[in-house]
Order: C-alpha cells, then structure tokens, then sequence
C-alpha cells in the first residue's frame, strides 16, 4: 500500500467517526497547548528581564570615579604605594578623559555625570532641587525619551551653554498648570533656558516595578550639559562619574581594558580612578535568571507532558476500538493482497496524523490566547518556536507509541478470522 493511499484512508475513517476524534484529539492537544503557553510564559517573563534591565541603563556597564582610597577602592592602595615615588601629579576625572574615552573606546553609550544639589527660585519661593550635568547618553542609556522639546544639542554640549532639560516629576511639581517649555528658571546663581522635558517613566507601568525609586528621583531632576556642569558646578572642569556601556556582552571585557588602559596613560599610570564593575554582576545575574528559566522550562514540561501522556492513553485506546470496527477491512484488504506492512502503515499512519492534528489544534489555541494576554496585560509574550517544536515533537512521539501495539495486532491478524468475525 502506498502511503498516500494510507493517509487518504485514515482521513476517511477519521471523518467517519468524527466525534471520537474530536474527543482523542482534544487530549493531546490539551498537552501541547501548555506547553506552548507554558513555554510563552518563561520566555516572556525572562524578555521583560532583560528588556527592563536594559531600561535601567546597567548591562554591560563600568562605572568610574575618582579613587578616595577607601571601601571599595581599597584594592587601589597597593598600584598607590608602587607608584608614589613616581614624579606625577594625580587628578581628578575630567572633561578630558570624557572626550578621550569617548573617541578611544568607542561604546555603546557613555555619559560624564555631576551631581549637585542647589536651590530653585521659582513663584517667590526657594526649594531645594537635584541638578545633574550629563550628556544625551544618559537618557539613551535609561531610557527616558522626551514628552515635549529636545535633548542638547552639538554646540549647547561644547559651549557650555545655559539650557536645561526637566524631568517629568519635576515639571508635575513646580509646573503643574503651566507649560514651562522655552522659559528661563532660576537654579542657585545660573539662570537656565528649558529646551526639553522627558516623558514618564514607562518601565515601571507594566505591572512590575524596576527600581521605581531611583526612577523617579530622576525624573524630578534639572539635566543641564555636562560642558555647563563641569564649568559651573565643579573647578578644574572635573566630573564626578564617567559610565561606559558595551555594544554587548562579549564587547564588555574588551571595552572594560580598553577603559582601564585609557585612563591610566591619561593619568600617568596614577590609580586615581575606581572602577565600579556594574556589567560583570548584571551578567552574573542574567546567567543566574538563564539558569533559573531552564530549570522553569523542564518542571512545566514535565507537568504539562502528563496531559500529553494522558492523551496517548485516549488514542491508544481508539486504536484499539477501531481495530475491532474494521475487523472486516483488515480481511478484505489482506484477501486482495495487502502484507502486514500495509495494515501496519495503515493504522501507524492513522494514529500519527490524529497526534499532529492533535498538536496544530493546540499550538493554534495557544497561540490565539497569548495574544489576547499579550493585548489586555500589554506584556509582549513571544510564540516561541522552541515550545511549538518540542509540543509537535512530543506529540508525534506519543502518536507514535500508541498507535505501534495496536498496528502490529492489526497487521497479525488472519484474513479469514477477520473477514468472519462477529461480536
């Protein structure tokens, strides 16, 4: 028997008794539709992860500030005392070693950082505001895009010029009924024009919080260029903190040397300088969330397999069934020539197209209920290949073993028996 003529006479017997099917196929495909959801669920939960990580501006990130020889830095001490009969001068991070690495080092994302603290002089009142000096990296790297206006632009960056971006929380709390776009605002002894405000935070509206805290401190800043900062807010055109981000992960290490060497021709080969290794530990944890996500994948397959196997009980037991019904074609078929191959194809053929539709059922299922999740939750969970693969996979197996004992009893049956016989 041809296998075309095979699968034309499963589908046939299929029809025939189509309520049956139904019930068998809704066995296995109960099975693949949670391991397909199952699956989808992991992989969305470890995207938002790694998406809001991101958000957050620390994968793959240094962070380097002047060494105080103290807590952390204390690793330092040891390159000082090589070094200190050395004829050198140590100095503090600068606009210079900024634009240095900037040019050398050529990351992802890099942003010099001052932050200070002054007063606000606004509707006859003083307040206390957090004012930072920084470059558009940093909105870039935290993803925090702009609601209304722009961020700075080449020659407010190089000229130190008087502009200023505001935080959304800021804005909500001394604008709350005006527009202060294109106004002046007063900041300690510098008057700043407002070119830009930045939008909410929208990490932290999913449902899931992302350091929220931090988040909102700052967006109740004043972002002024780092060129502004360094000549207003700091002497010697020093920088408090310089943050370095690589393309990815196999970038970071090449990137962190790079870094380090930079800075220590810059400065004389002085250790005045610390390193704040961000991107190492966040690496860490991804391969501890990978680690974790793995282990997730095989207990809700091994949970969601019961459903598979259950189904391959029900297909084993309609095999069986539908042996007994065609009992006469069996006889008829092998009367007229047909091996014990051909009833064997016969009935294995019949039992792996019940577990593929079985599964197609349940992927599309499964499929239609993560996006209608994906819409009203507004998490992006993926369809991932990896689950619809194993669900199809596993199905056809189970399709597989159930239909093998009752295809070899088909096969060894004797023509005349089954032709005669009777309940």
């Amino acid at each position: 028997m041809h296998l075309s003529e095979a699968i034309k006479s499963s589908f046939k017997n299929i029809s025939t008794h189509f309520l049956r099917t139904l019930l068998t196929l809704i066995g296995i495909s109960i099975g693949v539709f949670a391991v397909v959801t199952m699956f989808s669920s992991v992989y969305g939960l470890k995207n938002l992860i790694m998406k809001n990580m991101e958000g957050m501006g620390w994968n793959n990130t240094i962070i380097i500030t002047p060494s105080s020889g103290k807590g952390n830095n204390a690793r330092f001490s040891k390159h000082r005392m090589r070094f200190r009969y050395m004829n050198r001068k140590a100095k503090p991070l600068s606009i210079d070693d900024y634009n240095e690495l900037r040019s050398t080092v050529k990351p992802k994302y890099i942003y010099g950082l001052i932050e200070s603290w002054t007063s606000l002089y606004h509707d006859q009142k003083i307040s206390s505001v957090n004012v930072r000096a920084t470059n558009e990296d940093y909105f870039a790297s935290k993803t925090y895009p702009l609601q209304k206006g722009r961020y700075f632009n080449t020659f407010e960056n190089e000229n130190a010029q008087k502009v200023c971006v505001l935080g959304y929380y800021f804005v909500e709390t001394y604008f709350a009924n005006k527009d202060p776009l294109g106004t002046v605002i007063t900041v300690g002894e510098n008057r700043f024009k407002v070119v830009g405000i930045l939008a909410d935070d929208k990490i932290n509206k999913n449902g899931m919080q992302f350091n929220p805290w931090q988040r909102k401190h700052d967006l109740k800043a004043i972002y002024i260029p780092l060129s502004t900062g360094a000549k207003y807010l700091r002497s010697n055109n020093s920088v408090d903190t310089i943050y370095l981000q690589s393309h990815s992960e196999h970038d970071f290490k090449d990137m962190s040397n790079l870094t380090r060497q930079t800075l220590l021709a810059a400065h004389n080969m002085a250790h005045d300088f610390a390193f704040s290794d961000i991107g190492s530990m966040m690496l860490e944890i991804t391969q501890e969330i990978d680690e974790m996500m793995k282990k997730w994948n095989v207990t809700l397959f091994a949970i969601a397999s019961i459903s598979l196997i259950v189904g391959g009980i029900g297909l084993f037991s309609t095999l069986l069934i539908s042996i007994t019904e065609r009992m006469m074609e069996i006889g008829i078929r092998k009367s007229l020539g047909a091996g014990e191959i051909d009833i064997f194809v016969l009935f294995i053929s019949e039992a792996l197209i019940l577990s593929l539709l079985a599964s197609f059922m349940g992927i599309l299922s499964s499929s239609g209920i993560i996006l209608i999740i994906s819409k009203v939750t507004k998490f992006d969970f993926p369809i991932p290949m990896q689950g619809i693969i194993l669900g199809i996979t596993f199905s056809a197996v189970i399709g597989l073993l159930s239909g093998l004992y009752p295809a070899i009893k088909a096969s060894k049956l004797d023509p005349i028996k089954a032709i005669y016989y009777s309940d």
